[in-house]
């Protein structure tokens, strides 16, 4: 039988422009959706066109939101990758995971953030269980993709980081799967210290088989198990 329908009201109905666009339960409405589909298809032509953009394992990803993709990272051009992999609803309804304090800076980042990349804010430093607590719903209840990077920054050196716990938070106890991925090439074509990509170098993307963590408790431990689970997965694709 049919789950009877529910009206619900949107997540971020009666915030002020700017505190939607910082807003964890921000919904992207028809001028979002819009604005988020043109970004897509120019992300699209331009990693394609100046880094022979290439996927190998896109079978690898689940038929249907939710789930969480999760890489190496060490460059701006990795969230772009991730995102420029998906197609229909996942590309959809995509949201990577940036730091607040560098892409919602100020409203006009922000509002490129928020509408162009459809990023969410993490606070480095600042974030809260309760913050946590939104995204795990969110991930569930909205059907939503994650794009995180749960190295909590980018690599300088190109040597990969060890996987913080709050990946864990996010799907312990869950089904939803944890998609490891390998980025090739990206540091060469936008390192950090670079204020712009660097065209015509290579970039390609290997995304490895499903993890689920049912069997995770939501405790520290589990949180920790999560993590190191989805790092040797993660490592493993660089072979």
């Amino acid at each position: 039988m049919m789950e009877d329908w529910k009206l619900r009201p949107a997540r971020d109905l009666g915030l002020r422009p700017a505190e939607r666009l910082r807003s964890l339960g921000r919904e992207p409405g028809l001028f979002g959706l819009g604005v988020n589909a043109a970004w897509r298809r120019a992300v699209r032509a331009y990693l394609r066109s100046f880094h022979g953009f290439r996927v190998e394992g896109r079978e690898n990803l689940p038929a249907q939101p939710p789930f969480v993709m999760v890489a190496n990272h060490a460059s701006h051009l990795d969230a772009l990758a991730l995102s420029a992999a998906l197609r229909g609803p996942a590309a959809r309804r995509a949201h990577a995971m940036a730091a607040g304090d560098l892409f919602f800076a100020n409203h006009a980042v922000a509002a490129l953030s928020a509408y162009a990349i459809n990023a969410l804010p993490v606070w480095r430093g600042r974030s809260r269980r309760a913050d946590l607590e939104t995204m795990r719903t969110r991930l569930a209840e909205d059907g939503l993709v994650y794009i995180l990077f749960p190295e909590g920054t980018r690599s300088r050196s190109g040597a990969m980081a060890s996987f913080q716990p709050g990946l864990g938070m996010l799907v312990a106890g869950t089904e939803i799967p944890v998609v490891p991925c390998w980025i090739e090439g990206a540091r060469e074509a936008w390192p950090a210290h670079a204020r712009a990509p660097r065209p015509f170098r290579p970039l390609s993307l290997r995304i490895g088989p499903p993890l689920r963590f049912s069997d995770a408790p939501q405790t520290r431990e589990g949180w920790q198990q999560v993590a190191e689970s989805g790092e040797i997965a993660t490592r493993s694709l660089s072979l």
